[in-house]
């Protein structure tokens, strides 16, 4: 198995339209380790963060897409290609998907609103 299949695996996760899956860091473990140290991601898998206006990228091996979503699953901003050992925050988000770099447009495609009402 690898890397990022262990980390996000066990994490409850949410199937959008073409083949995209997010996971959900709900725990306060799950959103410390986040993606953080995994060697890479593939672009069909996500990382959401719930109730979370700030994310760093210290720890990260590979750059990143943060779609930054308001309460209602609704993107408010994307920070695309955000390399590592670097902090971003959006103060009107309530949470954020992060995925690798190149990512954001499928995404932004998807209805993420799904994630918000779990």
């Amino acid at each position: 198995m690898t890397g990022w299949a262990q980390r996000l695996g066990p994490l409850p996760s949410v199937a959008l339209p073409d083949g995209l899956t997010v996971h959900v860091a709900r725990s306060a473990a799950a959103r410390r380790r986040g993606l953080g140290g995994l060697d890479d991601l593939p672009a069909d898998r996500a990382l959401h963060l719930p109730r979370t206006r700030a994310v760093h990228t210290l720890t990260m091996r590979f750059a990143l897409d943060l779609v930054w979503l308001d309460r209602r699953g609704a993107p408010v901003r994307v920070d695309r290609g955000v390399p590592p050992r670097r902090h971003r925050a959006c103060l009107r988000a309530r949470s954020v998907v992060e995925a690798r770099a190149g990512a954001a447009d499928a995404l932004l495609g998807a209805d993420l609103v799904a994630l918000v009402q779990r």
